[in-house]
Formats: C-alpha cells, structure tokens, sequence
C-alpha cells in the first residue's frame, strides 16, 4: 500500500492511501487537522472524521497532476509509467503545485 501526507498550508491536512495499484484509494482527515480552525482541501472533500473512499483517485488530486509534455517529463525523470497516476503524485514528493495543498511521501518510521 503506497501512502502520501497530504500538507494545506504546511500543515498536515490528512493521508491518502492507494490500497492496491490503482485499484482503490482511501482519503482521510488528520485528527489535529480537524480539531482546528483549518480550511477543508477541497470542496469535494469537505471535513468530516470518516474516511473517503474512491475507485478512481480523487478528482481533485488527480487534478494536481502534470499534464501534457511536462508530465512525461516528470515519468520519465522519476521511471514512473504515465498511467500510474498515484506514482505520478509520488514523484511529485515536496514539489510546489498551485494553491495551498502539497504532497509529502511518508516516510516508514513508526509503520
């Protein structure tokens, strides 16, 4: 199971877990992140205690994802195949993206 840290304003906003190549994707909220005065990610992923669960990655992640030239640029750097779309995301590890949200890999300590 991959997982990434999912950072709103440097903050960690949540975790979003691919279950099993892209067969299935799991979203949920930080429980310090929810416990404050902090903004949701996305208005299709509005705060709230339970998980979100998809069969396709989320749209509004999936929409973080180079498109076009730049993103066989970044497959190509990182030997990512171009439809491993949550491998994309991966590789995308601390770099800047549009808006407040940013994506951290997490790391294997206490797993």
């Amino acid at each position: 199971m991959r997982q990434l840290d999912i950072m709103c304003n440097d903050r960690k906003a949540g975790v979003l877990r691919e279950q099993f190549p892209g067969k299935g994707y799991t979203f949920i909220y930080d429980p310090e992140y929810l416990r404050g005065d902090n903004p949701h990610i996305s208005v299709t992923l509005p705060k709230k205690e339970a998980p979100y669960t998809s069969d396709i990655l989320f749209p509004f992640f999936a929409n973080l994802l180079p498109e076009g030239a730049l993103r066989r640029v970044v497959c190509r750097q990182h030997h990512v195949d171009e439809n491993d779309l949550f491998g994309i995301l991966c590789a995308m590890d601390g770099a800047d993206s549009i808006g407040a949200v940013n994506i951290k890999e997490v790391s294997d300590e206490g797993e």
